[in-house]
């Protein structure tokens, strides 16, 4: 089993997305980032996938709604973030 997909939903100029990227390469980690205002229907997908959050970003590690900046920070500080990466 390789390593989880990691998708991000973000949108331009967002500095939570920007806290979000960066924590995300200061890992190492591949991720695809779908920009919500640049690709048709994402947005849509987003929401449907996050249970109904319209905020960015919204990530996912593998099938796993992370949520947004905070819990992504969150996540990492209590030491949950790297066991995901794997």
């Amino acid at each position: 089993m390789g390593t989880p997909r990691v998708v991000m939903y973000a949108v331009e100029g967002c500095s939570y997305c920007s806290r979000a990227r960066a924590l995300l390469v200061e890992k190492g980690v591949a991720f695809e980032e779908i920009d919500v205002e640049a690709v048709p229907g994402a947005r849509e997908e987003m929401t449907a996938r996050s249970g109904g959050c319209v905020s960015v970003p919204q990530i996912f590690i593998g099938d796993r709604h992370i949520g947004g900046s905070d819990d992504l920070c969150a996540l990492d500080a209590a030491g949950g973030l790297d066991p995901l990466l794997k």
